[in-house]
């Protein structure tokens, strides 16, 4: 803002002292936005003073003055945030100001006031009051509010000058104040009187449901209650209970938009309804109270819904109900998460709204029953929500940031399931505030009692039905059922193989079959393991647990240890000669005679509840109904299977689903049973036997056991591979089955039928019937067909009977398509004149109007052989009757043709030739003998004037008239002489009067000039409407296009989208309905602090290779760069420093990565979308011909018309639409002026109907001054952008308007982030589906077509239910940015597609993975939201929302009809982060209680699916990992201990073919085999088998396998890290364009302990192995075996520098040495961060030990105790100890380590303490110590002949060992600090890490001295365009860089 206007002398009137400040704050402080939060009432007066600013600037200035006065009285000591500095700012303003402004002034400041505001309320107030439409109720709201506030200023002014205010000011204020109490800003519906007339307001449906509302007959109002007019239900309701004001107008209009959708549906003829219908009613109140009446049956209370008698008021008694519950949720804040909470707060309320209704009196005070807590404003805010979020918020800062174990704290569910149990209701109505539920965590307690021991200590309830605790074991125990198949599987197959022939019939011998009855005593083992674990696991949450609960841990215990004692008992006796086991056990109980049928019977008896449960699995519904049930018999019957709970009960499926899954299932493990069977056990059975046989006598080493029986430790070091891929493999089996099951129903469901632009032709025909199918609302008589044919043809009519409307219809829509392609820059202005069809239907053409795209070049090829056709029409006609495009092309410009000529000719002898001619020719086609009869050769020249006629009109200039004229005459011409060959009658009589006399030589074509023929013509064209220059337009292209269209449109992701769009159109979907009666909906998305759209600056700064982000993304989109150039007609170079096209310019890039901005502008196609189908819905048939871009093009007038057919659309879009962006941050950045607040405000005032939810955080001096000066206040608001004022002059500043402000009980965020963010805005969202959208997605208009299908699923039963969460198919668009972006793009889509596709039918296990879900708002509204949000065991929020859905009775559903833009991360180390982080997720679902009740609620079919797909895989994943662990530590113990030299010549070790086989498929998980499957499948669905497979071959090239064996390591880490110490987080992974490079010590930092340790670890292990081992010199087995090791090892520990941009760059690396050297080198300590120092980051990294507890302790000691195996057996290995066993020297070894600890020791402490005073000595102590070591190395070579291979067998032996101290040490930390040699650890910790960092850093400089190294890295990272860029703009930045330098010289 500019101020610099003309200085005064006048001394100012009023004097302002001013406080002395440093410097000024500048004027960016005075935008009225940046407002402290403690002075938000002052804003209003700044934006009013910015507004008068332009028309009266002293005025302005007054305004500022009575602010800063205002700002002083609110806050007089300036105690808040921020407000000193901004009175400062604000008083140097005023008095820069008041001179200024004084000059200008030519009455007293009273007077200027009242005139001032006098010609504001004459010009802006009276002006409008009388209009009615929507933009004029927003300026008249707005208006009403600058009045009121200038009233405000001006009695301030007044009182200072002592004036009086003017009666006529006063009696206009009167009114401003009364019209503002009314005139409110609204959200979707203005429910004020004035505004009835608005489009909105005029529906009947929403009438009805106001009008309802609006009953308030019989309802007691409180005494002394003022009422208005209109006050409705919900009023009444908040007078009673103290609800906040917003609230209750936020859920007014969320309810009338609830019942006015339902009841449209119920009634789809408007004419039909007055009132509301009471099945409406019904149907919404059903949905809202499903779960509360559940709850109260589940309880045995009787639900506090008691409906009155007569009939009338029960209408008004079930909207007091629902109001109440929305109210009450409306307000919950965090408790929404909680739902039974809720449904407990609602019975009480219920009971007393119906008590008050009834008129009951209270027995205590004789008065009718009031509520508990009601009566004054934010009663129930105060008294209800705020103790009990309290609660929540005490428990959830005991957690500590993630440093206290979960079962120290109750986290949401904890406290929610206190609900589940009769005792909640001890906690009473009025709750009791010492009930045991508010009893905060038993820490806080001791805090308050500061240590004195108390009772009430252990009152703290603790956990609740389950505690989470960290261990692998809630592996085993939520998933006991599979794991106990598996081991049983796996003992019957060992016996089976070992005893006799090893074929499987050999079980029939009886022998063998008795020993596999053995089964039957491991099975009762592994469930009294699984009853003991249950009781351990259980033990904090005993207190809370019901006794019958309780009962039944015991009971299974016990049954279970009876069980173990009988079934071993019984199977002794029934063998007649027992040898072994059996004898044992005989000897113990008595030697009797032995009976086999006991043991069968004993068998019978112990499978029998398996037989039951069996039985009732293949009955479903039996199963549900006893689940479901609440007889206490049944009860009884079900508690022993399972223990009651509130949910997780009746989760059964259809019989034929069932069918299904596990008819999947069964095959899956047939299969891998037989080839674990036949190709794993069977064969090593033999070896096995032979090496147990063989007898070692000789060790290498000093052997512990020698005496140990059958070479044990051999035969474990072979099996443990085997069996733990044997547990991981069917991991691979599921992937196969997947890929073949996946890819069947894709075909089925018609996947990839449309796939190229080729594929689009031929279907082309089809489209429009198949557009008005699916897109258009069906007429009431047509259905759609239905069955198994239906399916399998999907045939449309080509052409639709009412083809005029239908064909207007498919032009609008497909335009719609086309011009969004256009408008995203997808194609260039002549590919969409291509792509169009027209608009404006041509009815004098008698034809179909195909997109030109189609017609290109048929015109001049039909021409062509026309021409040559010489008079024969055979080829022609053949080629006409196979091409229908060329026909259409040639009848479509014969009829322009003849259209436009007679349109153009108005004489009368002119039009009767022409008449003739065209009648001669029609009745030449009728008659089928056109080219026979007519001249053929002369078309071309016909066809160029006819041409040139063309190019005239579409110049349409009057100086043409004369050619015109010519060239028409040329054409007459022409088909006279040369090609019609009879004499035309009519040209015959108008020549010469009727006779045939003619002059000598005169043809009748020459006598017509001198006639003057063509005189009068219809040219120019005077009324050139957008229909003629249409047509004129297609036809040029119908002529002129010479070469054919087949590659349009050219761009790869317009042909992906055309193509899906098409082929989705042919695939199964539900039929459109109208809009007015679909679904409503809304979009939610949570955003925080990421990029809203690029700024200019961001976009050209240059990152340190010079590359700019605009710069990458012309690389990578260069004909996308193209057509924005061309859109907007400038270059490149003048785009920059003009405003508005550097804006849209920052849009074109902002819409290429991953912003809010693009996701908005996605999301708000489905409202252009709506508007649209609402348009072709409405339309008369004249509209519809005329088309939508008639409607929208005379908007002006049309929309200040209320009853207009746009203004209606737009009101059916609102009601059926609105997207909600969650800004959590968005008060907090618009009040420090971040520039993201200002981009979010941008988008609100583009898009009018979007809405930003945020949390307010205000500043409000305390009441009582004892405490704080300043309180804090949270609201959550939600805000529109504020509507440009009449007077255009307004300044370009844009404001927001506050619609709702609701009060919160304290900070919002108590939980993880992103669900507690979408639950403080999920109150604004409207509508019955839900589609939760993150901020890096993306819509395309053509899918949000299909929306209004998708919404009709909710109505349709899914096997036994309707769906709750509609799952969709997403896009990812961030694959081409990089050959990683695209690994992660292709893995990802296969999992959204394929994998979902599976997930969902037929393994009906699909969860929520996160965005573009559509959820039963209503269902999900009523059972805790979207998310859940306890920390950290939610950190997967998106999955915990389906495992609640499935959980609570809910469906989901997958479809792929439709489709959602997705971004992923694009770098690897942004990739990484977000493995990490779904590892970590992964792990906390492990042990969460949602997992383990569905492993325990599913059958045994589902279970396996849920395992095997969400934290089984995890498992498996880490299994592959540990196979290769336990292999090659099996490897070391035989090499070393000299087993494997003795045993060389079994078979079991020299030539292991079931090893290889263990070890090959864990080498195919390893490299990606299991994403490998499913990724080709889907390619090649999509796109084709031959696409798929080039792909995948590119892929390997571009080495995918290391990206995957990589991500292996990532999840194995975190997953195994988080289970046994915690630590997961959330992760930002920051979605932007990787083109930075990232230093070796960051890289250093992220990878180190997830990969580098481990894979040094594996390669010392693989040495040692290359050293001393003998077998797998084969090359198969070797190649199979240690190839694959050595490449995992090379990718752990080189990956991240190969996929690293510029990674071998000389100069990088350099920079990147010193670097790390600097950070290793720094020094720790209080507040260093770990990207500083290495110290800071060592201490950080272990971390996880300090709250790990004794188990994760004792777990990471004993890990630690590998790596004393390698010195233990090195140490026999070398050359000088060759000949000696004996354990000295072993312990001679550790007497060298402690010689060495100790002289580091001695030297670190002789520099700390000598080398200041005593520099001379200390350096020659450090010399000796150096000699010494020299000449013992000296004699070691000398005298035992020590060689250089002992050197390195002694360090490949010491090092390990000093790593396992070390990690030992970091565990006992607090023992090792005490014992005070802490820093001596640090120090060996900086060693290894150093010695770490050049093994992994020395290869890297190595290659990067090469510098086609480089290059081949570039190559291969990135996309080819974007390589060589990237080389010319090195090229070309050297010489400026070292002109620069030059200059500086």
């Amino acid at each position: 803002m500019a101020y610099n206007r003309r200085g005064s002398d006048q001394q100012p009137q009023r004097r302002i002292l001013r406080t002395q400040t440093a410097g000024n704050l500048g004027e960016s402080m005075m935008d009225s936005e940046v407002v402290p939060s403690s002075l938000v009432e002052i804003a209003p007066i700044l934006r009013v003073a910015n507004e008068v600013e332009p028309h009266n600037p002293r005025v302005a200035y007054l305004c500022r003055f009575y602010a800063f006065e205002k700002a002083h009285r609110l806050d007089p000591t300036s105690s808040g945030r921020g407000v000193r500095q901004f009175k400062t700012a604000l008083l140097q303003r005023l008095e820069r100001e008041n001179e200024t402004t004084l000059a200008g002034r030519t009455k007293s400041d009273a007077r200027e006031m009242q005139n001032f505001y006098q010609h504001y309320y004459k010009k802006y107030i009276q002006a409008l009051q009388h209009v009615g439409d929507k933009a004029d109720r927003a300026r008249l709201t707005k208006a009403y509010q600058t009045a009121a506030v200038l009233f405000e200023v001006l009695k301030a002014v007044n009182l200072t000058e002592s004036v009086e205010v003017a009666d006529e000011i006063l009696e206009a204020q009167k009114n401003v104040a009364e019209m503002t109490e009314k005139f409110v800003p609204y959200n979707i519906l203005p429910l004020d009187p004035d505004s009835s007339n608005q489009a909105i307001m005029r529906f009947p449906e929403i009438q009805a449901s106001v009008t309802a509302l609006r009953n308030t007959r019989g309802l007691p109002w409180p005494k002394g209650y003022k009422k208005k007019a209109d006050e409705d239900i919900l009023d009444w309701l908040q007078a009673m209970f103290g609800f906040q004001r917003d609230n209750v107008a936020n859920q007014r209009e969320h309810l009338i938009l609830l019942l006015a959708n339902v009841h449209i549906r119920h009634f789809p003829k408007p004419e039909e309804q007055p009132r509301l219908d009471d099945r409406s009613l019904t149907e919404v109140m059903k949905k809202l109270f499903k779960n509360y009446k559940k709850w109260c049956k589940y309880l045995g209370r009787k639900s506090s819904l008691w409906l009155p008698t007569i009939q009338q008021e029960v209408q008004q008694r079930k909207l007091l109900y629902m109001g109440l519950y929305l109210l009450i949720w409306g307000e919950a804040a965090n408790l929404r998460f909680m739902p039974e909470c809720l449904c407990y707060i609602y019975h009480h309320m219920a009971f007393e709204l119906y008590g008050m209704l009834a008129g009951n009196v209270s027995p205590m005070t004789g008065e009718n029953t009031k509520p508990a807590y009601g009566g004054e404003e934010e009663a129930f805010l105060r008294k209800v929500v705020t103790p009990i979020y309290n609660i929540i918020a005490e428990e959830a800062k005991s957690y500590k940031a993630g440093t206290m174990k979960h079962s120290q704290w109750r986290n949401y569910d904890d406290l929610n399931e206190y609900f589940w149990s009769v005792d909640c209701f001890r906690l009473g109505w009025p709750m009791r505030a010492d009930a045991d539920f508010f009893c905060p965590p038993a820490e806080k307690l001791a805090d308050r009692m500061e240590g004195s021991k108390s009772t009430t200590a252990d009152r703290w309830t603790g956990k609740i039905n389950f505690v989470e605790i960290r261990t692998f074991w809630h592996i085993f125990r939520s998933f006991d059922r599979l794991w106990s198949f598996f081991i049983l599987a796996l003992q019957a197959m060992i016996i089976i193989a070992w005893n006799g022939s090893g074929k499987l019939s050999s079980v029939f011998n009886d022998h063998v079959f008795r020993k596999v009855l053995s089964i039957f005593i491991t099975a009762p083992i592994l469930k009294l393991f699984q009853a003991v674990l249950d009781i351990i696991m259980s033990w904090k949450a005993r207190h809370t647990m019901s006794f019958h609960v309780k009962l039944r841990y015991i009971l299974k215990a016990i049954s279970a240890a009876a069980w173990v004692i009988v079934l071993p008992v019984t199977y002794a006796y029934s063998w007649k000669n027992s040898s072994g086991f059996s004898q044992t056990i005989r000897n113990w109980f008595g030697n009797g005679s032995g009976s086999p049928s006991l043991f069968i019977l004993a068998v019978l008896i112990y499978l029998a509840p398996n037989m039951l449960s069996a039985l009732l699995f293949v009955f479903p519904f039996i199963r549900r109904y006893l689940e479901r049930s609440d007889y206490r018999i049944m009860m009884l019957i079900m508690w022993w299977s399972q223990p009651r709970l509130y949910v997780g009960r009746g989760m059964h499926e259809s019989a034929f689903a069932l069918f299904k899954y596990t008819t999947f299932w069964v095959l899956l493990i047939v299969a891998k049973l037989a080839f674990s069977y036949y190709v794993e056990i069977k064969p090593f059975v033999r070896p096995t036997k032979d090496i147990m046989k063989v007898h070692i006598k000789t060790y290498k080493w000093h052997e512990f056991f020698p005496h140990a029986k059958s070479n044990i430790g051999v035969v474990i070091a072979l099996w443990a591979p085997i069996i733990l891929v044997y547990f991981m493999d069917t991991q691979i089996w599921y992937a196969i089955f997947s890929t073949i099951f996946g890819g069947l129903y894709g075909a089925f469901r018609r996947l990839g039928e449309i796939r190229t632009l080729g594929m689009l032709r031929s279907r082309f025909q089809s489209l429009p019937g198949a557009f008005n199918a699916c897109l258009i609302p069906l007429e009431k008589n047509k259905e759609p067909k239905k069955g198994l044919k239906a399916t399998l043809s999907r045939k449309y009519d080509e052409i639709p009977p009412d083809k005029e409307k239908a064909a207007a219809r498919f032009a609008q829509l497909w335009n719609k398509i086309i011009t969004s392609f256009r408008e995203e820059d997808l194609i260039n202005n002549r590919e969409m004149d291509l792509l169009l069809v027209p608009y404006w239907a041509d009815r004098d053409l008698d034809v179909i109007q195909w997109p030109p795209f189609l017609l290109a070049s048929k015109l001049p090829i039909a021409l062509d052989m026309a021409k040559d056709s010489n008079r024969r029409d055979h080829e022609l006609k053949k080629r006409l009757r196979t091409d229908n495009y060329m026909l259409c092309a040639v009848r479509e410009c014969y009829a322009s043709c003849k259209n436009i000529i007679k349109f153009l000719v108005l004489g009368q002898k002119e039009r009767t030739v022409i008449e003739e001619i065209f009648s001669k020719v029609d009745q030449h086609i009728r008659e089928d003998n056109l080219i026979t009869e007519l001249n053929m050769s002369a078309l071309p020249n016909l066809y160029d004037q006819f041409v040139q006629l063309i190019e005239y009109l579409r110049k349409n200039r009057e100086e043409d008239q004369g050619e015109v004229v010519i060239v028409l005459l040329n054409m007459l011409e022409v088909v006279t002489r040369d090609i019609i060959d009879d004499p035309l009658v009519s040209l015959q009589d108008s020549s010469h009067g009727g006779t045939y006399g003619m002059q000598e030589g005169m043809t009748p074509l020459e006598q017509l000039k001198t006639k003057q023929f063509f005189v009068s013509l219809r040219f120019p064209v005077t009324e050139e409407t957008e229909a003629w220059k249409e047509k004129i337009r297609r036809l040029h292209l119908l002529l002129t296009v010479k070469e054919s269209a087949m590659d349009v449109p050219s761009n790869l992701e317009a042909r992906r989208r055309i193509s899906f769009f098409s082929n989705s159109l042919f695939m199964d979907m539900p039929a459109a309905p109208k809009v007015r009666n679909m679904l409503s909906f809304s979009v939610l998305t949570p955003y925080y602090t990421e990029d809203v759209l690029f700024s200019m600056d961001s976009l050209e700064e240059p990152n340190e290779d010079g590359v700019s982000i605009l710069f990458y993304l012309q690389k990578i989109y260069p004909d996308e760069w193209k057509n924005f150039l061309e859109r907007v007609e400038r270059s490149e170079e003048e785009l920059k420093g003009n405003p508005e096209l550097e804006e849209q310019l920052c849009l074109w890039a902002s819409y290429r990565g991953q912003t809010l901005g693009k996701t908005v502008r996605g999301m708000m196609y489905y409202r252009q979308a709506l508007e649209l189908q609402a348009f072709l819905d409405m339309a008369k048939d004249e509209d519809l011909l005329k088309g939508y871009k008639a409607a929208e093009s005379n908007t002006e007038e049309q929309l200040r018309n209320e009853t207009s057919l746009l203004a209606q659309c737009q009101a059916v879009a609102d009601m059926k639409f609105i997207h909600v962006v969650s800004c959590q941050q968005y008060g907090i950045q618009k009040r420090s002026g971040d520039p993201r607040a200002q981009d979010i405000l941008k988008l609100m005032t583009t898009y009018p109907s979007l809405r930003v939810a945020y949390v307010d955080e205000v500043e409000e001096t305390s009441k009582d001054n004892s405490k704080r000066p300043v309180d804090k206040v949270y609201y959550s608001a939600l805000v529109k952008a504020l509507p440009k004022s009449v007077d255009s002059s307004e300044s370009a500043q844009s404001l927001d308007q506050v619609i709702y402000k609701i009060k919160l009980p304290g900070p919002a965020m108590l939980g993880e982030g992103k669900p507690e963010n979408q639950n403080h805005a999920i109150i604004f969202t409207r509508g019955e589906g839900l589609q939760a959208i993150d901020m890096n997605q993306d819509n395309y208009m053509e899918e949000a077509f299909k929306m209004r299908n998708l919404l009709q699923e909710f109505l349709k039963k899914h096997g036994v239910k309707t769906p709750t969460i509609l799952g969709l198919r997403e896009h990812i668009f961030t694959g081409s940015v990089s050959s990683l972006a695209w690994f992660m793009s292709n893995q990802e889509t296969s999992f959204v597609t394929i994998g979902q596709r599976l997930l969902a039918n037929p393994l009906k296990v699909r969860f929520h993975y996160g965005h573009p879900d559509v959820f039963d708002r209503l269902f999900h509204l009523t059972r805790g939201g979207i998310s859940k949000a306890s920390k950290v065991i939610n950190l997967s929020e998106d999955i915990f929302a389906g495992f609640n859905s499935t959980l609570r009775g809910g469906n989901v559903t997958h479809h792929e009809y439709i489709q959602v833009g997705k971004g992923r991360d694009v770098g690897l180390n942004q990739i990484s982060q977000f493995e990490a982080k779904i590892a970590n997720g992964n792990g906390e679902q492990s042990m969460s209680r949602d997992i383990y009740r569905l492993g325990h609620r599913f059958d045994f079919f589902r279970m396996l699916s849920c395992y095997f797909t969400t934290v089984g895989f995890y498992f498996s994943t880490m299994l592959t990992v540990l196979t290769v662990y336990v292999f090659l530590y099996g490897r070391l113990y035989l090499i070393l201990s000299g087993l494997e030299e003795g045993l060389i010549t079994e078979k079991a070790i020299r030539d292991n073919k079931p090893l290889q086989v263990a070890l090959a498929s864990q080498s195919f998980v390893q490299i990606g085999f299991l994403m490998a499957l499913p990724m080709l499948m889907e390619m090649g669905l999509e796109r084709g088998f031959r696409n798929a497979l080039s792909d995948f071959i590119l892929m390997q090239l571009q080495l995918a396998p290391v990206f995957f064996t990589f991500s292996l390591g990532t999840k194995t880490h975190y997953y195994g890290r988080t289970l046994l110490h915690g630590g997961a987080q959330y992760r930002p992974t920051g979605r932007g364009f990787v083109v930075f490079h990232a230093k070796f010590a960051d890289n250093y930092r992220q990878y180190s302990r997830s990969h580098f340790v481990k894979g040094i670890e594996l390669m010392i292990l693989l040495l040692v192995y290359e050293i001393f081992g003998q077998s797998y010199r084969g090359v198969v087995p070797y190649i199979l075996i240690t190839v694959s090791m050595w490449f995992m090892v090379g990718t752990w520990l080189f990956a991240p520098f190969l996929f690293n941009p510029s990674g071998f760059e000389w100069q990088k690396i350099v920079d990147d040495w010193t670097d790390w050297n600097k950070w290793i080198d720094n020094r720790g300590g209080i507040g260093v961060s770990p990207e500083k120092s290495w110290e800071s980051w060592w201490e950080k990294e272990q971390e996880h030990l300090h709250y790990s507890g004794t188990r994760g302790i004792i777990t990471e000691i004993l890990l630690s105790v590998r790596f004393f195996i390698y010195q233990y057996g090195l140490v026999y290995h070398l050359n000088i100890t060759k000949n000696t066993r004996s354990v000295l020297v072993y312990g001679l070894s550790w007497l060298v380590i402690f010689v060495i600890l100790f002289v580091m020791k001695a030297v670190s402490v002789g520099r700390r303490r000598f080398s200041a005073n005593f520099q001379l000595v200390f350096r020659l102590i450090k010399g000796l110590i150096f000699l010494t070591f020299m000449t013992v190395l000296s004699l070691l070579i000398a005298l035992p002949h020590m060689t250089f291979r002992d050197i390195i067998v002694c360090i490949l032996a010491f090092m390990p060992t000093g790593w396992g101290l070390l990690q030992i040490a970091q565990a006992l930390k607090p023992l090792v600090v005490k014992a005070g040699i802490w820093g001596s650890v640090r120090t060996l910790a900086r060693g290894y890490e150093i010695v770490m960092g050049l093994l992994l850093f020395t290869p890297i400089a190595f290659l990067a001295w090469f510098p086609f190294v480089s290059e081949f890295q570039t190559r291969m990272l990135f996309n080819q365009a974007f390589s060589r860029g990237l080389q010319i703009s090195r090229i070309l930045g050297g010489p400026k860089k070292d002109k620069s330098s030059s200059n500086k010289e």
